[in-house]
Formats: structure tokens, C-alpha cells, sequence
């Protein structure tokens, strides 16, 4: 961990920090200053543990601090340089941007949507859907963007439980060289529900799709549309938008962040951690259907009037050298991606991208994940050229924004490959033991945040206990991500992973309890349990233990593919698990818990070590029967795969 680079880009300002430190709602107050307000604020922070309200009395609107504001000055400037998987491309100015969102919002206002009410997007990567974003929170509503990799199923929970009375959809996306016919997903997602009204379809692919009496098309809609819709002036705490996330329990959380704290958030975090400057081009891959998307692909960079690429299609299609095209096309001045996609990207070797331009790139970030030391190495040396200084940014749904980085806008520090650095200034974060005591240098321990920030999420959508429980109620006042860390000798901080049953997968949160009840499901499965295992591409991978009811006979690579289908079905094709295995019985504690351990160490094939310190004081023997049992269980299933392959 001692290993460090002296690299950043000259700026030095001692002052931030020291401000930050003195007084952090005094400091936020001053940052939120550099916004568009309707109407100041009475109270910077209202703190009732665990709710904060920010800005209390002032008034704002996110889509007029991200368009309306530059229009004197940069109507003509490029807001998207947009390019399709199959060779499109688009550039939509801020003007432009502009006039689209009006429009869109008075379609949204003609379809009787009003403040308050939920809009769910599920559409490709386009530019119509930072549109049909921005159209929501001129008007008051609140948008919920679904991942298009989702499947119906998993729409539905959403929608059922935002109660969204109009969804944005498209005809179809590209993925990979194929069509992904997303308006059928959502006709199956909604066949049973009645409280839909409208479905607003772009047309995309142009595949043939089913229209009914709810179906509207996007063009037709926008064609009939006044190009005049000035901002709501909304309460600071207006919810902007619900983000579902997986956890430990249930079905996902709808996470819900509000306008003037989480704005405020974003502009200091761009401008601090990107150094962004009028004549950047910037391009961060995350899918607007994650936080990264809306966070640092929408917002930020349209309160800055920042210009940047957005991307529709897999990073290597229709070969590995895409993104290093598109870099090299554009001439991208700040790269933000994921340590999975690096990785990836590394495997295929150095020859590609050395053999583009990639010399205006001057940083480099990563997202989603904590980053190998050697891939962050080559990043560094093959991407970078040893000119850019790479920030690792650590953050959650949750958290709004980022909140452990370096910061090259606003500091010059030594960097450590693998480590994030430090918090971001007016966020105090540390690590402590079970019972909140902060520990020693070097020593593991929980990742715990003692105050609340501006871009905080307000709570969770119908569910302030649930909020209360998951988030606050480990550490007395202290925010509990779940996740273990460090903290070395330079008080620099390392992420080691998550401290719950949260599968991070590409960096993607995927709930276990979401994906073993799907598998439960299943009429011939008694009992599942999931857990993650490391891979060299995307950092952790799923892997399954099934146990049948009792007299089920079914053959087993049949049984496999209709698991894999039902997850794909229910769940979508992220939570696919490498393996499935097929096993008599789970270890257990004695109060019934899954003892995961043991399973990440069978799915690693190593030794459990010792047991004696498991929880519930579980018997030594019972757990190790349970282990050889395990053990020879898969041995044997792969003897029988190895047997029937040689036949």
C-alpha cells in the first residue's frame, strides 16, 4: 500500500478543506451559492437524525440550473456528442437541448402529469432520455429510469411500487448487434396493471411492436407540442427522482433523492474531482439507468454546461477497440469508467489501444467498484501515458454523489493505486469496530459517515422505517453503507468490499435475497443460496447452491437452464450465476442463518481455517460435515458433467 504517484494538475488550494473542517454547514451553505435559486434558503441544514432537509425555504428547479442558465451564453455549444452501437451519431447543442425539453414537458403536462407524480423511463442510451429526465423536474415530477437490461418482471415491482402513472419507452435499443425490443418488455410488464395511462414510445429501431389505446409515439407527441414551459419553482426538498437499488432483504428500495442538496452536491463534486473546464470533452460509459448515469451523466454535466459523448452499445462491439475509437473520435479530454470494463479492456492487450490518439486525454476516473493496483497501474501507464492523474471515486446510490476521491480540481495529492484517498471536504468519514470505536492504522473495520451531506438521499420511498433500519441504525447518528475498509498511516482510505449480503457485480449492486427467492420459486428448489466469488474481468461473480425438494428427480443441466432462464426472466441477464450447484444441504447456523463464508471459500476452493469463531457457536464437526459434504457433492456433479460429455 506504500506504493505512490506524485501526479495531478497544478491546483493547490489549502483553504477548502480548512474551511470544510471548521464548519461543514457553513461550507455546503457557500457551495450551494454557486446554483440558481428562485428564492434563498432560511436554514442551511434542518438535522433530525437520520432525516435532513437542506436549504430549507429556498426555492429551485434542476432542469433550469442545467439548461436554462446557459442558454445566453452557450446555446450553440454541443451539450451531447452522441454516437449509436451501430454508427449513428448526433450532436445536440444546448439550444437545442432546450426547446426539446420544453416540448417534452408540455407533453408530459398534456397527458395530465402534474408535480409529484412518478414518470418511469425505460429507454436505451439516447439522447431522449436526459430529455425526458430533465422534461420530468421542470415540471415537478419526479422520473424513475429503469435499466434497460432489466426484465419485465423486475419493471413491474418498480412501477407497482412508484405507482407511475406514464412510462417513456422505446420500440427497441441495440445491444451487442441486436435489437432489444423493450416496448414488448414493457407490455408484459404492464399487462395487469391499471393505473398506467399512457405509454410514450420512441420510435428507435423501427421493429414492429403492438400498439394499443395507452400507446402514444414520441414524434407525433412533440410535433403537436409548444416549445414554451418555464421552470416550477421547487422546494428544495422536492423529490427529483426514485432510483431502485437491490439490499439484503425483499424486493429493491426505492431510493429517493430530493433537488437542492443533491444539485449542490454534483456541482462541487464535477468540478472538484474532474477539474472540468468550457473546452473539455468529457465521457463517463455508466448507463443512465445507474446512479453513476444520472449523477455524473446527466446532471453534473449539464449544471456546468459541460460538452460530452454518450454512448449507446457494449464497450467492445463490434470489437475491443471501440472505446479507444471513440476517445481518439472526439477527442475526450477526461475518461470516467469501471475498474470491470479496464479489465476487460486490459485482457485484450496493450497493442490496441496504443495503436489510436489518445493524447487529450488529461484524467482519468473509475466507478462502481474499488480498482485492482495493477489495472489501475495500466490505466495509468497504457491509457494515461503517465501524464493523468486517475481518480478512484468511491459512492453509492444512496450518497448522491461521490464522497471519497481525490480531487485534482481543487489539490494535489500522492495517489496510491487501490485506494480512493481521502473523503471529499465537509464529509467526515471514518472506520470503526462493532462498536462504533474508531480503529487503529490498518486495521479492517466498517466504513461508517458521522454527518449528513447535501446530496444525501431524503429516505426511502414509502418507507422511512425501512430508511431508518438499513441505513442508521447499526452506529447511533452515523450513516452505515455496509461496506469494509481501512484506514493506512496517511489516513488515506481502501475499500475491501461489502460487509452484507450485497453481490456487486460490474459494478452493480445485486440483493441476494432478490435472486435466491427467484431460484426458491422454482417448484422443484427447497432451499438457494447465493453468494460472490472473485473474477478477473468483473471483479465478483455469482454462484448458486440449490437444494431439491425431497423425491424431485430432475436432470440437472435441464434444471440449471431453467433457473438461468427464470433469473434472466425475473431478475434480468446481470444476476445470471457463473454456477449453479447442486448440493443435499446448506450450512447453517444453529439459528438457521447460511453460513456464506463457507460457501465463497467451496466456490474458491480453499479451506474454511477455523470455525470455532462462527456465529451462534455453531458445532465445529456439524459445520465441517456439512463442508466435506458440500465438497464432494460438487466433486461428484462434475465427475457425472465430465462422464455424460465423454458419452
Amino acid at each position: 500500500m506504500s506504493e505512490t504517484y506524485r501526479i495531478g494538475l497544478g491546483n493547490n488550494d489549502d483553504n477548502l478543506r480548512k474551511k470544510a473542517d471548521s464548519d461543514f454547514v457553513s461550507f455546503w451553505d457557500d457551495q450551494a451559492k454557486n446554483l440558481s435559486w428562485f428564492s434563498p434558503w432560511e436554514k442551511t441544514l434542518d438535522w433530525r437524525p437520520p432525516f435532513a432537509k437542506w436549504f430549507v425555504g429556498g426555492t429551485i428547479n434542476a432542469s433550469y440550473n442545467a439548461l436554462d442558465i446557459h442558454q445566453a451564453a452557450k446555446s450553440e455549444k454541443s451539450a451531447i456528442l452522441w454516437e449509436g452501437e451501430n454508427g449513428e451519431s448526433r450532436n445536440v447543442t444546448y439550444g437545442e437541448m432546450f426547446i426539446k425539453v420544453q416540448k417534452f414537458a408540455n407533453v408530459l403536462k398534456s397527458l395530465g402529469v402534474q408535480k409529484g407524480d412518478r414518470v418511469t423511463i425505460y429507454l436505451p442510451m439516447v439522447p431522449e432520455l436526459p430529455i425526458a429526465m430533465l422534461a420530468c423536474a421542470r415540471i415537478g415530477a419526479t422520473h424513475t429510469v429503469i435499466f434497460s437490461g432489466f426484465s419485465a418482471t423486475s419493471i413491474k415491482d418498480r412501477v407497482s411500487d412508484s405507482k407511475s402513472k406514464v412510462i417513456i419507452t422505446a420500440d427497441g435499443g441495440y445491444r451487442r448487434g441486436k435489437i432489444v425490443k423493450l416496448k414488448d418488455v414493457i407490455d408484459d410488464a404492464i399487462k395487469d396493471v391499471d393505473f398506467v395511462e399512457h405509454v410514450i414510445v420512441l420510435e428507435r429501431t423501427k421493429n414492429k411492436i403492438t400498439m394499443t389505446s395507452k400507446d402514444k409515439l414520441w414524434n407525433e407527441l412533440m410535433n403537436d407540442a409548444s416549445d414554451s414551459c418555464p421552470a416550477e419553482k421547487l422546494p428544495s426538498d422536492h423529490p427529483l427522482y426514485i432510483l431502485y437499488t437491490s439490499g439484503t432483504t425483499g424486493k429493491p428500495k426505492g431510493v429517493l433523492h430530493g433537488t437542492g442538496g443533491y444539485l449542490t452536491h454534483l456541482h462541487s463534486t464535477f468540478k472538484w474531482a474532474f477539474d472540468i473546464k468550457d473546452s473539455d470533452i468529457f465521457f463517463c460509459t455508466a448507463d443512465i439507468g445507474w446512479v453513476t448515469g444520472h449523477s455524473y451523466v446527466v446532471y453534473a454535466p449539464f449544471l456546468h454546461g459541460a460538452t460530452q459523448v454518450m454512448y449507446e452499445g457494449s464497450p467492445d462491439f463490434p470489437d475491443a477497440s471501440r472505446m479507444w475509437d471513440i476517445l481518439q473520435k472526439y477527442k475526450v479530454t477526461i475518461f470516467y469508467t469501471t475498474p470491470t470494463a479496464l479489465r476487460m479492456f486490459m485482457k485484450f492487450g496493450d497493442d490496441i489501444p496504443n495503436s489510436f490518439d489518445l493524447s487529450n486525454l488529461r484524467l482519468l476516473g473509475t466507478v462502481g467498484e474499488p480498482i485492482n493496483p495493477e489495472v489501475w497501474k495500466w490505466y495509468f501507464k497504457t491509457i494515461g501515458k503517465e501524464k493523468c492523474p486517475i481518480i478512484d471515486t468511491w459512492w453509492q446510490t444512496e450518497t448522491g454523489g461521490m464522497l471519497i476521491s481525490s480531487l485534482p480540481g481543487i489539490e494535489t495529492i500522492p495517489l496510491k493505486p487501490g485506494s480512493g484517498t481521502l473523503s471529499i471536504p465537509g464529509v467526515n468519514i471514518t472506520v470503526v469496530d462493532e462498536n462504533g470505536d474508531e480503529v487503529a492504522a490498518n486495521t479492517k473495520g466498517y466504513l461508517v459517515i458521522k454527518n449528513p451531506w447535501p446530496g444525501m438521499l431524503l429516505t426511502l420511498w414509502n418507507d422511512d422505517e425501512k430508511y431508518k433500519t438499513v441505513y442508521w441504525s447499526k452506529y447511533e447518528n452515523c450513516y452505515y453503507p455496509g461496506d469494509y475498509a481501512l484506514k493506512d498511516n496517511d489516513g488515506y482510505l481502501w475499500l475491501l468490499g461489502r460487509a452484507d449480503d450485497v453481490l456487486k457485480i460490474a459494478g452493480h449492486r445485486i440483493g441476494t435475497a432478490e435472486l435466491e427467492s427467484c431460484m426458491v420459486s422454482h417448484p422443484d428448489v427447497a432451499e438457494s443460496a447465493a453468494c460472490g466469488i472473485p473474477d478477473e474481468i468483473k471483479g465478483e461473480v455469482i454462484i448458486a447452491f440449490i437444494v431439491l425438494k425431497q423425491g424431485v428427480v430432475n436432470d440437472s443441466d435441464v434444471l440449471e437452464k431453467q433457473l438461468v432462464d427464470k433469473i434472466r426472466k425475473d431478475i434480468g441477464a446481470i444476476a445470471t450465476p457463473k454456477q449453479i450447484y447442486f448440493v443435499s444441504k446448506l450450512p447453517k447456523t444453529r439459528s438457521g442463518k447460511i453460513m456464506r463464508r463457507l460457501l465463497k471459500a467451496i466456490g474458491n476452493n480453499e479451506q474454511i481455517g477455523d470455525v470455532s469463531t462462527l456465529e451462534d457457536g455453531t458445532a465445529v464437526t456439524e459445520v465441517q460435515q456439512v463442508f466435506d459434504e458440500l465438497q464432494k457433492s460438487i466433486k461428484g456433479y462434475y465427475l457425472i458433467r465430465l462422464f455424460n460429455i465423454f458419452l
